[in-house]
């Protein structure tokens, strides 16, 4: 096994790891969005966002993987902070700097590696965006241009940069986030030919809880609604606050009969949280779902443009009713 070399900058990339003021802080959504999305668009085993100090690699996000880091001597992750580009092992058996390494002759027995590391402003590469898995496997010019891409968005968190994809309220996927991982979703989608479902999602009343009980409250129903979002959705949809009132949900691999349950299951799990929570308010919402077929794909626009339609007719229909 290869240790690896320390970066000539060391010190100023330790000074900028802990001004980030990250290490050992709590999971995060806008983090686990991006690792959830890389090991379903790759299909991998595991896949996570790693900050490298001097003697470890601590995890910010991992899927796949009870660790919550390791050693930084035995780090894959070690190596690729040394490079500008990608680091691809496509067989570490076969790869004299990491052939006996514990990691991949123990748990989690890693035989594939791809990692980009990740940059501050000025250059310094505090941590590592990968993916891995237990099987060998070849890693295409497209792949890594993805794997890049991923990174840049968990550069961008780390940094809180304008351009970070996490609605700041809520802190689920904002517009522009949802917009981004999405895309890449349905393109996926249609690669492996599998159908998806967009649901828009907007709630009913939300001026009346503003007017009636003040913004802070109707801010806390926001939040409350992500929340029970995360609760109802499986890890691999992706759900967002476009703004407002309105949310969205992509299921993917998910036909139209299976996501109206599934909607319909969150309409119950919602009204059981607020009850929980013993809000002086009731919360619910008007959805409108469409189907994303891969042998015909509508755009991501086209697909927000109907389903918002399918939800406005059905908010006049509970408006008429309620």
């Amino acid at each position: 096994m290869k240790t690896p070399e320390i970066p000539a900058d060391e010190d100023q990339r330790l000074r900028e790891v802990r001004a980030l003021n990250m290490l050992d802080t709590p999971a995060e959504e806008r983090f686990d969005r991006l690792t959830r999305l890389a090991k379903r668009l790759f299909d991998v085993q595991i896949s996570y966002v790693g900050l490298l100090e001097d003697d470890r690699q601590w995890f910010k996000s991992v899927d796949g993987m009870a660790f919550t880091g390791t050693a930084r001597a035995v780090s894959f992750c070690g190596h690729t902070i040394l490079q500008n580009e990608a680091l691809v092992i496509e067989d570490a058996h076969e790869d004299p700097r990491f052939h006996d390494n514990p990691l991949v002759t123990a748990n989690p027995h890693i035989r594939f590696y791809a990692g980009c590391p990740l940059r501050t402003p000025n250059g310094a590469k505090v941590g590592t965006f990968c993916i891995i898995d237990d099987k060998p496997r070849t890693f295409s010019a497209e792949d890594r241009i993805s794997l890049h891409d991923l990174a840049s968005m968990a550069e961008a968190e780390l940094l809180a940069f304008q351009t970070a994809t996490s609605d700041e309220l809520t802190k689920i996927t904002n517009r522009r986030g949802f917009k981004t991982l999405s895309e890449m979703l349905l393109t996926e989608s249609v690669v492996q030919r599998q159908y998806a479902c967009l649901a828009f999602l907007d709630l009913n009343k939300f001026k009346q809880i503003n007017d009636t009980f003040g913004h802070q409250e109707g801010d806390r129903a926001l939040v409350d609604f992500a929340e029970a979002l995360k609760l109802s959705f499986r890890r691999s949809d992706l759900f967002a606050r476009l703004g407002g009132d309105e949310f969205v949900v992509l299921l993917s691999d998910t036909r139209q009969s299976d996501a109206e349950r599934r909607v319909t299951a969150f309409r119950q799990q919602l009204e059981e949280v607020i009850a929980r929570l013993d809000r002086p308010y009731q919360l619910s919402f008007s959805s409108g779902i469409v189907e994303f077929d891969p042998a015909a794909p509508l755009t991501l626009d086209q697909l927000l443009t109907h389903s918002d339609a399918i939800m406005y007719q059905n908010k006049k229909r509970h408006h008429a009713t309620g």
